[in-house]
C-alpha cells in the first residue's frame, strides 16, 4: 500500500431539509484530505469546516464505522458504498481517489426510504418488514434447548449463517432500477427457513414479509443481480429463489 498523502477534492452533495422540501447538489472545495482517512472522516472534516464557517453541516448517517451497522448508507458517484466493492461507505478510504477529484455524494432514492435531512433517509420499512415475520417463536423462559442438540445439515447451517449476514442497510434497493427489497427480504426469510427453529412460523412468514414488503412500495425483482454485484455482504440471489419457493408453498 502506497503511503498516505493529502489531497484537494470537489464535493457535490445532496443537501434536502426534509421530505417536503425540494432539495438540490451544493459544492463544497475540501483540501488538505488525507488519503488514509476514510469517507466519512472526510465527511467529519467537511463538517469541521462548514461549522468554522458558520454554515449548517451535512446531515449523514453513521454508527458503527466498523461495515456491520449498516447506517452509513450513501450513494457515491453513482454507485451504492461507493466504488469499492464488498465494502460498507464507512470502510470505504479516500485513497480510491485522485487530487482534483470531483465527487457526487447523493442519499438512496427509493419512494420507501424518504429522505429525512441531507444524506438522512428513513429505512423504518425494513424495521416493519422484519416485525411481520423475522422471528421464531422459540420457548426460552427456563427450558432453554442447547443450540447443537439440534442436528442441523452443514450446507445448511452455512446458507443460513451467509444470509444472516445482510445488515439492512440498504444498498440493494438503492441500486435496483426498481427499486425492489427482494434481496433483503429474501436473506430474511432463508435465514430461518433453512434452520428447524423457523419451520413452525415457515408459511406466515413469508406471507407476511412479503405483504409487507409491497405495501411499504418496493419494487419488484426483474432478475438484473445489480442487488447482488453492490451487497456489501455479497447476499446471493439465491436467497430471493428460496424466497419466491417459500412463497409458492405457502400460498398453495
Amino acid at each position: 500500500m502506497s503511503a498516505a498523502k493529502n489531497i484537494n477534492i470537489t464535493l457535490k452533495i445532496w443537501r434536502q431539509k426534509n421530505a417536503k422540501t425540494k432539495g438540490g447538489i451544493e459544492t463544497y472545495k475540501l483540501d488538505n484530505v488525507s488519503t488514509a482517512s476514510s469517507f466519512l472522516e472526510m465527511l467529519d472534516q467537511l463538517n469541521e469546516q462548514l461549522v468554522n464557517e458558520r454554515k449548517e453541516p451535512v446531515a449523514f448517517d453513521h454508527d458503527c464505522r466498523e461495515g456491520i451497522c449498516g447506517s452509513c448508507s450513501l450513494y457515491i458517484n453513482g454507485r451504492a458504498h461507493g466504488p469499492d466493492t464488498g465494502i460498507t461507505t464507512c470502510q470505504l478510504h479516500m485513497r480510491m481517489f485522485n487530487d482534483g477529484d470531483t465527487i457526487f455524494v447523493e442519499p438512496w432514492r427509493s419512494k420507501a426510504f424518504p429522505v429525512i435531512k441531507d444524506l438522512v433517509v428513513d429505512r423504518s420499512a425494513f424495521d416493519r418488514i422484519q416485525q411481520a415475520g423475522g422471528f421464531v417463536s422459540v420457548n426460552t423462559s427456563g427450558r432453554t434447548i442447547d443450540a447443537n442438540s439440534i442436528p442441523v445439515p452443514k450446507d445448511d447451517a452455512d446458507k443460513a449463517f451467509m444470509a444472516a449476514a445482510c445488515i439492512g442497510c440498504g444498498a440493494c434497493v438503492a441500486t435496483c432500477k426498481n427499486g425492489s427489497a427482494m434481496l433483503f427480504v429474501g436473506a430474511k426469510v432463508s435465514q430461518y427457513a433453512l434452520l428447524p427453529q423457523g419451520k413452525v412460523e415457515a408459511t406466515e412468514r413469508v406471507l407476511n414479509m412479503v405483504r409487507q414488503m409491497d405495501e411499504e412500495g418496493f419494487g419488484n425483482c426483474t432478475n438484473t443481480g445489480a442487488c447482488e454485484i453492490e451487497c456489501p455482504k455479497g447476499i446471493s440471489l439465491e436467497n430471493i429463489a428460496r424466497m419466491n419457493r417459500e412463497y409458492l408453498k405457502a400460498s398453495l
